[in-house]
């Protein structure tokens, strides 16, 4: 039995192992794998799982494509009818600023590396579609995109690319507050390596949104999640 017959035996146990788990890893050969299927549903919801099947079917030939033309994704390694079966590709960025063991210099390191990956797609005219710190992935010095939205919102690419930095902006206030001299810095790499024109079409995107930076500002400390970046975007832009 050859080591690819193997490999393909042990999707085959985990798919049998996982049935019905939207998202599962294994380990083969000493590395670890990802296997994602399509979602089963019951009741009136299974009329939406030919919807969840085709999703499914769209991110993979959209990951094969980006791989082919040489985008920083996770290579697929086996699909099939409802399931599809990625290699790791390292913590998130977003594990990797929760991580208690990992000093500011080397978590800087990662959040520069991310910020310079981001440039490097928008230059090869790709657009990731929400690349925030949990979608991003590092290991070793190399960023992987993962989770890449294969239905993106219309509009070019350059707006898409506009959209990708601001979700990307905002994931940085949401995971790091109120830290703008590292998010800074990360947010310069970009700009540094290659990002300053979709930086600046943003800013001046923003310029109509600005009226949101007064309202937004009660809410820059006891707002949630989500909303608490909003005012730290829009600041960002506006002293930058």
């Amino acid at each position: 039995m050859t080591q690819m017959q193997s490999f393909k035996d042990k999707v085959s146990q985990m798919l049998v192992l996982n049935q019905g788990q939207r998202i599962s890893h294994f380990q083969y050969g000493g590395k670890r794998y990802w296997l994602k299927q399509v979602e089963h549903l019951e009741g009136a919801m299974r009329f939406l799982k030919t919807d969840s099947a085709k999703a499914l079917t769209k991110e993979t030939q959209v990951l094969k494509q980006l791989d082919n033309e040489g985008a920083p994704v996770p290579k697929v390694v086996a699909n099939g009818d409802g399931y599809l079966v990625v290699e790791d590709a390292g913590r998130t960025i977003r594990d990797w600023l929760d991580r208690d063991d990992v000093g500011a210099a080397k978590q800087q390191n990662i959040l520069d590396d991310a910020s310079q990956a981001l440039a490097n797609l928008h230059s090869m005219q790709l657009a990731h579609g929400r690349p925030a710190l949990r979608d991003i992935s590092w290991r070793a010095g190399k960023v992987k995109f993962i989770d890449f939205e294969a239905n993106q919102q219309k509009g070019s690419v350059a707006e898409k690319q506009i959209r990708d930095l601001l979700v990307y902006v905002h994931s940085l206030y949401r995971y790091l507050g109120e830290d703008s001299e590292r998010i800074s810095k990360a947010i310069s790499v970009y700009r540094e390596a290659g990002g300053e024109i979709i930086w600046q079409k943003a800013k001046q995107f923003l310029s109509s949104w600005q009226w949101l930076y007064y309202f937004s500002r009660p809410f820059k400390n006891i707002g949630g999640k989500d909303l608490k970046p909003v005012y730290w975007v829009l600041w960002h832009f506006r002293n930058n």
